[in-house]
């Protein structure tokens, strides 16, 4: 968890994303995989080559809800992973938050910042840098704020062997748009491209007989997420999901499950034990 910062830290701009307690926790959880992912890499060959890849990067920095500081983002995280990665690529839309990562990075040769969708960017410029048969491996960090990402996205990933994911299944934005009666079109068409087709609809609700008509409930949020993860795994072809991690708010709400997906059981192993760390410590439970 990001160490107490002094007064001075203290910010008074809003240009910056506020993150709660529970980002803190996954940037924590972050924190602890990247430099075990680079070591073992390393050693397994030493021309295998290292990729980090931020798909929704924000600006490097936020302030954290609960003090009002600045918390160090993933991408300023990453760029302190010793071991390090030797090609870091930062995405984001915004042009504030473009210019900010490009800041960052002014003195890193390492480092592409990419600005624009990164449905499009990872499929067109960044995945073609981190093939299997070029020796390179990927660890890719799919951090939508809402439901922004594409299951093509997530598709080409396992099929490329490659590169393995940390995801943020949004399910309390599905709630709130898209689980109900009065969901819109546009809303339920963004299920749709995240979850990779429409048998979602099929999944989520349940139909029931009454006494003079049926209805439909919605399944708990935990099935809703163990149905995600068989699709990942059947689906788009990822053999190692661990269980994900339950990212909860001060009410006890889960704001989103923290997906890890690969090909790879070493990861897979290490990110369960990271995960149960936590549980046994009560969070994500």
């Amino acid at each position: 968890m990001a160490g107490k910062k002094s007064k001075t830290a203290r910010v008074v701009e809003t240009e910056h994303d506020e993150i709660g307690f529970w980002s803190e926790l996954k940037l924590d959880i972050l924190r602890k995989y990247w430099p075990r992912y680079t070591q073992i890499v390393k050693n397994q060959r030493s021309d295998f080559r290292t990729l980090y890849i931020d798909a929704f990067a924000g600006s490097g920095q936020h302030i954290s809800k609960s003090t009002r500081e600045f918390v160090k983002g993933s991408p300023a995280r990453a760029l302190e992973v010793q071991p390090p990665f030797d090609e870091y690529h930062f995405i984001d839309m915004d042009e504030a938050k473009v210019r900010s990562l490009e800041q960052l990075a002014s003195s890193e040769k390492s480092v592409t910042v990419h600005h624009g969708d990164c449905n499009r960017v990872l499929l067109e410029r960044v995945f073609p840098r981190a093939k299997y048969e070029d020796y390179k491996r990927a660890v890719c960090l799919l951090d939508p704020y809402k439901l922004q990402l594409d299951w093509t996205v997530i598709r080409a990933s396992a099929q490329m062997k490659s590169v393995e994911i940390f995801l943020n299944f949004p399910i309390m934005d599905m709630n709130r748009n898209v689980f109900h009666d009065k969901a819109t079109p546009q809303k339920q068409e963004a299920m749709t491209r995240f979850w990779g087709d429409e048998s979602w609809r099929e999944v989520v609700f349940q139909t029931s007989a009454g006494l003079f008509d049926t209805y439909q409930t919605k399944i708990e949020n935990r099935q809703v997420a163990e149905a995600f993860r068989e699709r990942l795994k059947r689906v788009a072809g990822f053999k190692h999901v661990p269980d994900p991690m339950a990212m909860k708010n001060s009410q006890h709400s889960t704001v989103y499950y923290l997906f890890f997906a690969s090909r790879n059981e070493t990861g897979s192993k290490i990110v369960d034990w990271i995960f149960n760390d936590y549980r046994n410590k009560g969070f994500g439970r």
